[in-house]
């Protein structure tokens, strides 16, 4: 496709030739300047992209930061021109191939991978020292000059820090490569260069490993819902400390994973010295032109010999394939901790054995099933004290009466005691009252009290009723002829227990996703509590016991050690899992 009429018109000194590269951020064409002779590639950025004044002047001004860039591994932007809707970055033009075409094609060994990956994280720090975010890092934005150079292009879609960026533009369009997109990212949220450094990770965990971290088989949307909510697969194959500089880097917690690039590289130049010995930079015949002092001394740092590897089978890296091969007598690489937070032998450190795990696992279900045994033990009925005398609807309230709450209830009995009252209660918890004046009849008296109209849906079940006649007090079990299930005792504490029991799986789900629940070890015990209390209630009222207030916390405090041991358990699972991790060190 040759050059359209406005992209000639608006660049006079350049010799336009035909397009050499299309991507979802404009059409790349070849040209040369006239004066200089200097061979140069012109994207044209979509026009729809930056279709109004506020993108427009954002990337002015970043075009311009861009243009500033001068460091051997940026592709370097030689001119910016802004023509009516037409915006035109001029650039090196780089002959040498992508990263993602000699990854396909010869393949790369792993020293070659892990030079690739120190020249890509430079570009970046850079980058964003000049306060300038990639957030499209990829193999193919990964060029090789004609000297084999690797060199970062394609910051089309980069924004300045200090204008909080984030996944989605104006026009609410995706940006940025679902298979290598940071977390963050995924979700919109404003972004740091710890979304570069994730989607450099994922560069070079391909590059080591041969595949990508999450299952690439099902779309783009179910791979950024793997970025979000899910862990990236264990690298296997690759030399444990390079593994763990790489799964740190693609942590999905910002506190987990390198903040920035220069650390990334530091710990990655280190980790490659330990597995590959001295000068294996040199030996990678990839150049890598410019390095920090932090990421020299890594290359520099001492070597001890140890052998293991992430993953089965040894960790020799066939060139042609970066996949690890067994080689006949081919030894172990060595290993050692190349940096003070990085661990070879993570499966050793002090915390991280899968035995408490299981003996707080074991210890949840004992307290699980303490909590069943205490609910199905709550006695049938507490102990009364009541005459034989007093009658509730003709029966003696020495024994159990049930009776419809909805109707009036009538007392009689001997004597006359004037005021009559009636107080509901479960495990001393007040459910309803009602007085009145008895009525003289015969010998005796009668009494007739009408409780509060919400008593009826309240109370269900087997509860405790107090009346007072005159100086007189008595306690009876009263039951409810209404089903157990329609009364707020009833269906009230089994929503509260699967309540309870929802927010708590809910936490350890986010947990097991590798976040933080900042409530767990008060959150944890609290909904316990919840749920051994709303189990025992609903245990009680189906099947017709009195409530014990005993019995109660006795449920209470069992839930509450089920779920804290639950809780502890996910934590230190969660914690083991991420020892491949090193905790964050900026």
């Amino acid at each position: 496709m040759s050059a359209p009429a406005e992209l000639i018109a608006a660049l006079p000194q350049y010799d336009i030739g035909a397009e050499i590269g299309e991507g979802g951020m404009g059409v790349v064409f070849a040209g040369v300047h006239r004066t200089l002779g200097r061979s140069v590639a012109i994207k044209q950025l979509p026009w729809d992209v930056l279709n109004h004044a506020t993108s427009s002047e954002l990337f002015d001004r970043e075009a311009r930061v861009l243009a500033s860039l001068d460091h051997p591994h940026i592709v370097p932007v030689y001119d910016y021109v802004r023509t009516g809707r037409e915006h035109l970055l001029v650039m090196e033009r780089l002959d040498g191939g992508t990263v993602h075409s000699r990854f396909h094609g010869d393949g790369v060994s792993g020293e070659q991978a892990c030079a690739i990956g120190l020249a890509m994280l430079a570009g970046l720090h850079a980058a964003h020292l000049a306060g300038v975010l990639h957030l499209d890092v990829k193999p193919r934005n990964l060029l090789f000059s004609t000297q084999g150079v690797v060199k970062v292009a394609d910051f089309g879609i980069a924004r300045v820090i200090s204008e909080g960026a984030t996944l989605v533009t104006h026009g609410g369009e995706i940006l940025g490569t679902p298979a290598y997109i940071a977390p963050e990212q995924a979700m919109g949220n404003a972004l740091s260069p710890a979304a570069d450094v994730y989607a450099a990770g994922t560069v070079l965990y391909e590059l080591l490993s041969g595949r990508l971290p999450f299952d690439n088989t099902r779309g783009a949307i179910s791979m950024m819902r793997q970025h979000m909510f899910t862990d990236p697969m264990p690298i296997a194959g690759v030399p444990m400390p390079i593994a763990g500089v790489v799964m740190r880097s693609l942590a999905r917690e910002l506190d987990s994973r390198y903040r920035e690039a220069e650390s990334f590289a530091a710990d990655l130049a280190a980790a490659a010295t330990a597995v590959y010995g001295p000068g294996w930079l040199e030996r990678s015949g990839v150049p890598v032109l410019h390095l920090p002092p932090r990421v020299i001394a890594g290359l520099n740092a001492p070597t001890a010999p140890a052998a293991q590897v992430a993953g089965p089978g040894s960790a020799a890296l066939d060139p042609a394939r970066t996949r690890p091969v067994q080689r006949p007598g081919a030894p172990n690489p060595t290993l050692a901790a190349p940096h003070p937070h990085l661990d070879p032998n993570p499966a050793q450190q002090p915390g991280s054995s899968a035995a408490p795990v299981i003996w707080l696992r074991v210890g949840a279900a004992l307290a699980g099933l303490a909590l069943i045994v205490l609910a199905l033990l709550n006695p049938e009925r507490l102990p009364h004290s009541a005459s034989p005398t007093l009658n509730l609807g003709g029966t003696a309230v020495s024994a159990p009466v049930e009776v419809d709450l909805s109707k009036p209830l009538i007392f009689s009995g001997s004597g006359n005691p004037g005021p009559v009252a009636i107080d509901l209660s479960a495990a001393g918890i007040p459910l309803g009252s009602a007085e009145t004046t008895a009525k003289p009849e015969g010998n005796g008296f009668t009494a007739e009290l009408t409780l509060p109209g919400i008593a009826r849906w309240i109370v269900g079940g087997a509860v405790t009723a107090t009346v007072r006649t005159g100086p007189i007090t008595q306690t009876f079990t009263l039951l409810t002829s209404q089903h157990p299930l329609a009364s707020a005792m009833g269906a009230g504490s089994l929503i509260l227990a699967l309540f309870a029991l929802a927010y708590l799986e809910s936490g350890l789900r986010t947990i097991r996703n590798g976040h933080r629940w900042r409530g767990a070890p008060v959150g944890g015990p609290v909904l316990g509590i919840l749920f051994g209390a709303a189990v025992w209630l609903c245990v009680s009222v189906l099947r017709l016991h009195e409530p014990s207030p005993g019995f109660g916390a006795g449920c209470a405090v069992a839930g509450a050690l089920a779920a804290g041991l639950v809780v502890a358990a996910a934590r230190r699972r969660a914690s083991t899992m991420r020892l491949i991790r090193p905790s964050a060190a900026t």
